[in-house]
């Protein structure tokens, strides 16, 4: 997957990226490349995103690693034990998951944060490689809409469902899957929500409670 180049436009704009760099971190080598999933592979929590950052995942080649989001992530992970720390700066900070996998609806820094449909498509194949494999799984946490329509698609168990019949995206939503996993839905830790007040801290850390509960008592 780090030597995909089924979409050219995002390999473009990352290795664009990479080369130009932020101010703050033009002493830095940046990854470019997609970046992989993290985690636990014996995971019973698995957690959804967008995309990696373009100055985020993008520069660390870690998800949610460098950027706002992360803060927030990693913050919630370690609160309810599934984080060794709080913070992911990068690689090699020592950070560890416990029972928690992440991965990502597109695995390239989109520009604009907005991967195309067809990207995300050609993306899928990963994601459903690693729903295969990461067979503990017992809730699944989407982070925004995209993320929520990614992990359904890719989920076998959606296969001629009706779209009607599917669960919806909605912040603090869950649907008990009679054959699978609980699908928890939050809105995605994007400054775009943070700042703006549509996700404070009391709503993203209630989501976390609530994962955190569901796999205590699986």
């Amino acid at each position: 997957m780090v030597a995909c180049e089924r979409c050219p436009r995002l390999r473009e704009y990352c290795a664009q990226v990479a080369r130009e760099k932020r101010r703050a971190f033009r002493d830095q080598s940046y990854w470019g490349r997609p970046v992989p999933a993290f985690g636990d592979p014996r995971a019973r929590l698995l957690v959804v995103g967008l995309a990696p950052a373009a100055h985020g995942g993008n520069r660390t080649g870690r998800m949610f690693t460098g950027d706002s989001s992360g803060d927030w992530l990693y913050g919630a992970l370690h609160r309810y034990g599934f984080a060794t720390q709080a913070e992911s700066t990068g690689r090699d900070d020592g950070l560890r998951l416990t029972d928690c996998f992440i991965t990502a609806a597109a695995r390239c820094a989109p520009p604009g944060n907005r991967p195309a449909p067809l990207e995300l498509e050609r993306c899928r194949d990963y994601l459903r490689a690693e729903l295969r494999l990461l067979e503990r799984v017992k809730v699944v946490l989407v982070l925004g809409h995209i993320a929520h329509d990614a992990w359904l698609k890719a989920s076998d168990r959606w296969t001629g469902v009706p779209v009607a019949r599917r669960p919806r995206f909605a912040h603090g939503g869950e649907a008990r899957l009679p054959d699978g996993p609980i699908l928890l839905s939050s809105y995605h830790p994007s400054r775009q929500n943070t700042q703006t007040g549509r996700l404070t801290t009391s709503m993203w850390h209630k989501v976390f409670a609530r994962a955190a509960d569901l796999i205590a008592g699986s």
